[in-house]
């Protein structure tokens, strides 16, 4: 049960201090591992990039929890608490709730404020399509989809993997979400490169994502959302994505706040004719970013309950 400790204390952690920029955070410094990684193994393998992501998908995974686990057992010989300590501090470094809560904070603030260029770069950071055509309403959906689709990668993945095994097993998912995010493209130039590390992000995030989908309705209801619109849209849209997973969680959260996600949008000026998601019973408003905010903190305290109790079940 130390585990379930470990990941409580690193959730309180993160709470409480989010991802200070004067702290130096390993997430960057893999991705700064992940680009040298790439650029060598493509000067290795030039006629083999898929050979080539593979390797890249395996080395970044695998070395992150065997690093981590390194670390684990160091701590273990200097004394039990270095070693609790470093499992609290690893499964702290894999979460981002307050960071992702503060990233929709600030769109919501400047759109308050009328400042709309200042929430498009504020929401830049939050997605990766191109900003700049979007109107207020376009910022909003952006925000408020992002909020979902990261609940799973930013908390409940990562909760996840903590609770199976412990800090270095939350570490190595946020490796492979990290390689995913910079490599795990469908366009060149990492077509190839970046399949094996796509793949192996949706894996990882298949039973997550469908977790959080099916506890967001739930939580939603706080804040005035519809349960049963909300798993209806879930069942209705979830597949209308080209992720397997990130459909799942933004439909549940556009089906419990009544509005439209997705929907056409612009990636380095081509533009994407996504299909909406959810039931257009009313415009989406500023508010719905602070109510997305709200249902990605309850949906947490949820799952970590649940994940926390079936932990216990299963070794008592």
């Amino acid at each position: 049960m130390k585990v379930v400790y470990w990941a409580g204390l690193a959730l309180l952690l993160d709470l409480c201090l989010g991802d200070p920029r004067w702290l130096p955070h390993p997430v960057r410094g893999l991705g700064v591992l992940i680009a040298f990684s790439e650029r060598g193994l493509r000067a290795v393998f030039p006629k083999h990039e898929k050979l080539a992501g593979i390797l890249l998908a395996g080395a970044i995974g695998l070395g992150t929890y065997g690093f981590c686990s390194g670390l684990v057992i160091f701590s273990q010989k200097l004394a039990p608490f270095w070693r609790e300590s470093v499992q609290v501090i690893l499964i702290y470094f894999s979460l981002a709730p307050r960071d992702l809560g503060a990233h929709g904070l600030r769109v919501f603030r400047h759109l308050k404020e009328k400042k709309l260029e200042m929430a498009k770069s504020k929401v830049s950071m939050m997605v990766g399509r191109d900003v700049a055509p979007l109107d207020e309403k376009g910022v909003i959906r952006a925000a408020v989809e992002s909020i979902a689709e990261n609940t799973v990668d930013g908390v409940v993945a990562p909760l996840f993997f903590a609770l199976l095994g412990g800090g270095p097993a939350a570490m190595a998912y946020r490796a492979v979400n990290t390689l995913d995010s910079m490599v795990g493209y469908r366009e060149p130039p990492y077509t190839r490169l970046g399949w094996a590390s796509a793949r192996l992000d949706d894996l990882l995030n298949f039973l997550p994502a469908r977790l959080t989908a099916g506890v967001m309705p739930l939580a939603g209801v706080l804040f005035g959302g519809s349960v049963l619109r909300g798993y209806r849209v879930l069942l209705r849209d979830g597949r209308k994505h080209e992720s397997p997973n990130a459909g799942l969680p933004e439909a549940a959260m556009a089906g419990l706040l009544g509005v439209q996600l997705r929907g056409p949008h612009y990636y380095s000026g081509i533009c994407d004719h996504a299909p909406f998601i959810g039931f257009a019973e009313r415009g989406i408003k500023n508010q719905d970013i602070l109510k997305a905010i709200g249902v990605m903190a309850v949906s947490t305290l949820f799952i970590f309950l649940l994940l926390a109790s079936f932990r216990w079940l299963a070794f008592n």
